[in-house]
């Protein structure tokens, strides 16, 4: 780097940051990775890095900046470094209890929001790790009561938190998606929302070492022998009085076995069961209405 007497210019920081990430992350990523860095050390947004591209950075700062891209390039999640995650237009307090909220994620909350705005809707948010989706929906919902349900005490301590950051009304407990007890707070719901544990054992080789080694693996991994066995406990439920007649299901799934899941739903008597692409094109969401009686 060039050196003033007064530290490195912040542009040659930046060009730096680039160049030892790009390799592994590619050109884009390193580039917001960069802004991050700086958003989260010095508070700068991007318009604000173009203006003080000609100013120094403190010989601290740019040794906080070095142990941050060290740490990248041994595979640890921005998210997790610094402790927080954008979602939905929130910053969420992410730890190593919980899974990095994706951008899927958003879009099945963007679906979850278009399609429901009726007032004070029950929902239930089951597997809520983060507690991303119970939150955006606490404040995207017209005046909605939402249970959140997890089985680890971790994530439930991060949700409660951010929903206490954001001055969210949820109601959180502990819960085991595969032996629900009867009669939540809340029950019977109009809603029932889940992205479930649904990447098989099989598909490990695949991805990637910050995935493996820095998210909590019983937030993401099914047996090859039972895949879909969260969304069956769910379906079961919701089939036994858990969601009201009328009420929707809205699941985010691993197109592996879209096709089987959709066949399960409708097996249960679930119609409307519809399958919807992602940004990407895969069969990554599962809805689905509970019929009413006649």
């Amino acid at each position: 780097m060039t050196q003033t007497e007064e530290g490195t210019p912040l542009k040659t920081v930046l060009a730096d940051i680039r160049r030892r990430l790009a390799p592994k992350y590619g050109e884009r990523e390193a580039q917001a990775m960069a802004r991050i860095i700086f958003e989260n050390l010095k508070g700068w947004n991007a318009v604000e890095l173009v203006i003080r591209a000609e100013e120094p950075v403190s010989d601290f700062i740019a040794g906080r900046v070095d142990e941050v891209v060290e740490r990248l390039l041994k595979d640890e999640p921005i998210q997790q470094i610094f402790g927080v995650a954008d979602f939905y237009g929130m910053t969420l307090k992410v730890t190593r209890d919980t899974l990095i909220p994706r951008p899927e994620t958003a879009e099945l909350v963007d679906l979850i929001v278009r399609e429901n705005q009726r007032k004070d809707l029950r929902v239930l948010d089951a597997g809520t790790g983060s507690g991303c989706i119970a939150v955006a929906l606490a404040r995207n919902l017209p005046f909605p009561e939402i249970t959140a349900i997890d089985i680890s005490d971790g994530a439930l301590a991060v949700a409660r938190e951010n929903a206490r950051t954001l001055r969210c009304d949820v109601s959180f407990l502990k819960a085991d998606m595969l032996s629900l007890p009867a009669n939540l707070p809340g029950e019977p719901f109009d809603i029932i929302v889940s992205n479930p544990p649904y990447i098989a054992e099989k598909e490990k080789g695949s991805m990637e070492a910050n995935v493996l080694e820095y998210e909590p693996a019983t937030a993401l991994f099914v047996p090859d022998s039972d895949p879909l066995k969260f969304y069956r406990a769910l379906i079961g439920a919701a089939s036994a009085g858990m969601l009201a007649e009328g009420g929707k299901l809205y699941f985010e799934i691993n197109p592996l076995f879209a096709r089987e899941l959709a066949a399960i739903t409708r097996q249960a008597g679930f119609a409307g069961v519809t399958l919807l692409r992602d940004t990407e094109g895969k069969e990554r969401f599962l809805t689905a209405v509970k019929p009413t009686r006649d």
